[in-house]
């Protein structure tokens, strides 16, 4: 009987083996390349391939040209890095927002790219995608900091694209940039007002208004105006003084910031600089859609726009690792949906700030909130340029069309109605 137990035990385990004896292990044996090289196409089938946890970290596994130094490289769009946080007036620690940003977009990659709520892949479309890697930046003096950026912001803008004229309006690459305090989008309204010759619309994401006069940190050591009036609550002050902004054009959204002294003194100085206030309470009241339409009703579709979001617009709950925290923000889902939402604004710059990775969870939630708003900041650069080219783009999905997908399968009888409780007429009811 053991015999007979081992002996078909045997047999059962030969048959499972193909012919040969050949095992799931065996692979080719391994040759030594010819002394002319393998060929270059061979190379790259092989090797020219990443996970999302391998390679070097950058944003969403693009390719990394320090843009500053490379001239001839040309680009369309460019991620660039401003480690800088020395403006800040709480937690500091964004410097090292660009290098978690890269980090958290690992899982973005060409080949899973496609953006459903948008119709496109903006990886393998239209333009040339550099990540340039981060500005050196000082952070031992900020007047010599703000120079730096505005240099380095100027430098790049100034070139000409890969993909010049194509679209037609086309003439200047765009920018994307990892911050770094909010302070950064100071110099880049700087370059991208003398590129375009002209004010700049803004549209304003933040819990905050950054629009206050220096004065709203008072200072018995020094008059104004000093190095320290330069900070992350004051550029759209110091911007507006400067004629960068387009204030008839411009817009905050997500404000629930505290104001100072006894009044609504900060909305009334907000105001005279020229934005729309879209609070975070908003929300509720009139719905993301209706958010998108005030923000499209301001701005419209021809006016140069640049998009600055900070972090802190998404509840802290949520994005806990930002430099100054404040309860009752936008969930994820909803700071997405009204990206998607203003998908046609004419972007000509944009940035995302104030992560703090020290200060973030275990699982690097608030980096990946930011590496998700650039993706879909960059989807729109990508696809406002696909149509001014002329391109056709993939219907993109709007919420509920895939419940309507599917109720309309189970009309059809793909599915049976009762399986989910549902009759037949219920659903026709409700498409």
């Amino acid at each position: 009987m053991y015999c007979s137990h081992i002996c078909t035990t045997a047999a059962f385990l030969f048959a499972l083996l193909p012919h040969g004896w050949a095992s799931f292990y065996d692979n080719p044996e391994v040759e030594t390349p010819p002394k002319s090289g393998t060929p270059l196409d061979e190379l790259k089938e092989k090797w020219d391939f990443e996970w999302a946890f391998s390679g070097i970290s950058t944003f969403a596994h693009l390719k990394h040209v320090k843009c500053l130094s490379t001239p001839y490289e040309p680009f369309d769009i460019g991620i660039i890095g401003a480690p800088f946080d020395t403006a800040v007036s709480y937690r500091p620690g964004a410097r090292f927002g660009p290098r978690a940003i890269r980090a958290a977009s690992a899982r973005q990659t060409t080949f899973r790219g496609f953006n459903h709520r948008a119709g496109i892949n903006p990886y393998t479309a239209w333009p040339t995608l550099l990540d340039c890697g981060d500005i050196p930046i000082t952070p031992f003096d900020n007047a010599l900091a703000l120079h730096q950026m505005t240099s380095a912001y100027t430098e790049l803008l100034s070139r000409r694209p890969q993909s010049h004229a194509n679209p037609p309006n086309h003439i200047h690459p765009k920018l994307i940039t990892l911050g770094g305090d909010h302070s950064v989008a100071l110099p880049s309204l700087r370059a991208l007002q003398k590129t375009y010759n002209q004010p700049i619309a803004v549209l304003h994401f933040d819990a905050h208004l950054d629009t206050w006069h220096p004065g709203a940190y008072p200072s018995a050591w020094a008059s104004h105006p000093t190095q320290a009036d330069f900070t992350h609550g004051t550029m759209f002050w110091i911007a507006s003084e400067e004629g960068l902004i387009a204030n008839s054009s411009s817009v905050h959204a997500g404000l629930r910031t505290r104001l100072g002294g006894d009044d609504y003194g900060d909305y009334s100085n907000d105001e005279r600089q020229g934005f729309l206030r879209i609070e975070a309470d908003d929300i509720d009241h009139f719905g993301i859609d209706g958010l998108v339409e005030m923000i499209m009703g301001r701005i419209g579709t021809e006016v140069p726009v640049y998009l600055s979001v900070d972090i802190d617009v998404i509840d802290p709950g949520l994005a806990p690792g930002t430099g100054t925290p404040e309860v009752g923000g936008w969930t994820t889902r909803e700071m997405i949906q009204i990206l998607r939402g203003i998908e046609d604004l004419n972007l000509v710059g944009a940035d995302l700030v104030e992560v703090s990775p020290a200060y973030d969870n275990n699982a690097e939630g608030t980096a990946l909130a930011g590496a998700q708003i650039v993706y879909e900041i960059l989807t729109s650069m990508v696809k406002r340029g696909m149509k001014d080219r002329g391109e056709e783009i993939i219907e993109r999905l709007k919420p509920g069309d895939i419940r309507k997908m599917a109720l309309t399968d189970m009309v059809k009888g793909k599915k049976s109605p009762g399986s989910n409780h549902v009759k037949a007429e219920e659903v026709k009811d409700e498409l």
